[in-house]
């Protein structure tokens, strides 16, 4: 079966990386086994897996059911993106300048 191709920055592929690994210790650390955490999940032992290693093909599903079952840290899914500083200013850009409605013909 052929891979799928994923257009994704390097620095994107660590932080993947980076999550799996942090998702694995917080397994390890609940002294939790494979095969427990991806039977609560919902998921196959090799999808667990995929999602230990950061492989962006993982569904976002699957990380929130894998983060649900290590004893609701799904939760933690709130924070992403909840301060968006960049955003806010653009936003505030936009609502500087005034809008006029078009003008009427006739």
């Amino acid at each position: 079966m052929k891979k799928a191709a994923y257009n994704i920055l390097p620095g994107t592929e660590e932080i993947l990386k980076s999550m799996g690994e942090q998702i694995k210790l917080a397994r390890l650390r609940r002294s939790l086994s494979a095969e427990l955490v991806a039977e609560r999940a919902g998921i196959s032992r090799a999808s667990l897996w995929k999602v230990e290693r950061g492989e962006p093909a993982v569904a976002m599903g699957i990380y929130a059911a894998v983060l649900h079952a290590l004893n609701n840290l799904d939760k933690d899914l709130l924070f992403l993106a909840k301060d968006d500083e960049m955003g806010r200013r653009l936003q505030d850009l936009n609502l500087l300048t005034r809008k006029r409605a078009p003008r009427r013909k006739g």
